[in-house]
């Protein structure tokens, strides 16, 4: 596979969306987007019951933000809509009347680490290892703090952002929270979370919203907050710091 993509497959009241780019799963903006809508449009489908979001490939859950569009920010402003993308993403889960399985496959980095967190129910493979690199880089995990630290703990969250070089195993991720159960292989993840999504098919629809609505409690002012700090993470980038980490990289 070598096009990115976001796409969707509904059967039997599960959507199962899928997000892919070649670049070990990376998000650029316009995927971000993407996802941003396909997400949003599930929620508000009648016939949709269960959200499972999963990406493409075998090894990388999601390296976090494209770098090709990290390294070619030249403005703050630029930067501050990359990284609202991320904001997006997060606030369209949130606000998405439907559970959200997530589907963790492989090793995720940086903004992939908040995307899982934003899911309701997250179940991964023994390979989902996870990482906070942005400190590493000069910036900070700042946009997807928020969703890392509402399921990490903020001690949690601090400790994988402060050691911005190290992965974390899933089976450290499970006993802070991320994760609710680790699997042997890939099939049998998939075999569990089709089972899962399965059963959540036989609830009640409006429990299950109202369940959510009080899951999420007390995040109402998030679309300003990440919209801040998708600011300063903006700011931070075109910093020399960042700017001769991101070249080295290069």
């Amino acid at each position: 596979m070598t096009t990115a993509y976001v796409k969707e497959h509904i059967e039997n009241g599960i959507s199962t969306i899928e997000f892919f780019h070649p670049a070990h799963n990376s998000l650029p903006g316009s995927i971000l987007e993407k996802l941003r809508q396909t997400i949003t449009a599930a929620g508000e489908n009648d016939a949709v019951k269960v959200i499972i979001l999963k990406s493409g490939g075998e090894r990388t859950f999601c390296a976090g933000a494209s770098f090709e569009e990290l390294i070619n920010i030249d403005d703050a402003e630029t930067g501050r809509v990359f990284f609202s993308g991320f904001a997006n993403v997060i606030n369209a889960m949130r606000k998405c009347p439907k559970f959200i399985i997530g589907r963790v496959q492989g090793k995720t980095v940086g903004g992939g680490v908040g995307v899982a967190s934003a899911t309701d129910y997250c179940m991964a493979s023994k390979f989902a290892s996870i990482k906070l690199s942005e400190l590493n880089i000069g910036i900070g995990p700042f946009v997807v703090g928020p969703a890392v630290e509402r399921k990490l703990g903020l001690t949690g969250m601090s400790q994988i952002a402060i050691d911005a070089n190290t992965f974390y195993d899933a089976e450290w991720a499970r006993q802070k929270g991320l994760y609710a159960s680790v699997h042997e292989s890939t099939e049998a993840l998939d075999e569990a979370v089709q089972a899962f999504a399965e059963n959540l098919c036989k609830y009640n629809p409006e429990a299950m919203k109202e369940m959510k609505k009080i899951m999420w409690a007390g995040t109402d002012d998030w679309d300003t907050l990440l919209a801040e700090r998708a600011v300063i993470s903006g700011r931070l980038v075109l910093s020399d710091f960042t700017k001769e980490t991101l070249k080295r990289f290069k």
